[in-house]
């Protein structure tokens, strides 16, 4: 396994390689620059001495073969946005209510999406079954920023029981509990919703395998059998979907970031895109690859964790 490790690793070099070039091609033939984001026009002199002091009237090609230098020495640029401050500082600062939010919205996704899923196998077409596909349904076609809006206005706006705004975070990993609520629901409905699908349709194969009625057989406990026979095999198709979701709840989290104001790194995301700020897209772009390839190295190990015949 550690053979295989080191190669998935090794693999990250050409992957991160990749996403950086189209990255920075994509974002350079776009028309515009960041001095055209200011709010009124500057003169072409100013904008002469501005490129040259960022290395802006260089060819695209030098200017990509710099940044990819310095990012091999940690060094991600700068912010054109936030007054030249370190694009690695600023998403150091943003990763902490990014990381807490994503925490929330996991465990939100696994304990919901997996639960129902798993109660609506066992008792299949029943209300609990009708009620859980409604929810999956639901979940998986309405957008995050509509459901966060909906919440706003159904429990901030009208009942009044929950902070519209805001992420007051107290510690490290501990917001205001209830501005917590809203972006965790908002950003792990939909996860969920697909956790509940593929658990339900995983755990209604199994149960159909000769080993679980063979099990039931032997006079074994429900709960025994769910645990050592049912669950234990529904989760290869399980895990297979988690990664990329769980990764998904940090990358895909600067939509429920904007709509609530939490000062994270995907709302940082996309007010880089709109300023034009290249340090910054650059920077966050090639962190979202990272959490991702990471995430899928992680389910990919815990394949042989679940399923022992799993050899690397």
């Amino acid at each position: 396994m550690t053979g295989y490790v080191i190669r998935r690793l090794l693999w990250l070099a050409p992957v991160l390689f990749f996403v950086a070039l189209i990255t920075f091609v994509l974002m350079h033939i776009v028309p515009g620059g960041p001095w055209d984001t200011k709010g009124r026009p500057i003169s072409p002199q100013l904008e002469r001495q501005l490129d040259a002091k960022y290395g802006l009237d260089e060819p695209v090609w030098r200017q990509f073969l710099t940044f990819g230098w310095n990012a091999l020495r940690g060094d991600l640029g700068i912010s054109f946005q936030y007054q030249d401050r370190p694009v690695s500082e600023i998403i150091r600062e943003g990763l902490k209510a990014t990381a807490v939010l994503g925490i929330f919205a996991t465990i939100f996704a696994l304990v919901v999406g997996v639960s129902l899923g798993i109660v609506s196998a066992l008792r299949q077409n029943s209300i609990i079954d009708y009620a859980s596909v409604f929810f999956a349904t639901f979940g998986a076609s309405t957008p995050s920023f509509v459901l966060g809006i909906l919440l706003i206005v159904i429990f901030a706006v009208q009942l009044g029981w929950l902070p519209v705004y805001g992420w007051d975070q107290q510690w490290w990993l501990i917001p205001n509990p209830k501005q917590a609520i809203l972006p965790t629901i908002t950003l792990g409905v939909l996860p969920a919703a697909y956790l509940a699908r593929i658990t339900r349709s995983s755990v209604l194969e199994v149960l159909q395998q000769d080993y679980v009625r063979t099990a039931r057989a032997k006079g074994l406990h429900e709960w025994v059998v769910l645990m050592r026979h049912i669950l234990r095999n529904a989760l290869i198709p399980i895990l297979t979907v988690s990664g990329p979701l769980v990764a998904n709840l940090v990358t895909g989290s600067f939509i429920v970031e904007t709509v609530f104001g939490i000062p994270g790194i995907g709302k940082q995301f996309v007010t880089s895109i709109f300023q034009r700020d290249y340090g910054m897209i650059m920077g966050t772009t090639l962190f979202y690859a990272l959490v991702v390839a990471m995430a899928n190295l992680v389910v990919d190990l815990l394949y042989g964790v679940v399923d022992p015949r799993i050899r690397y």
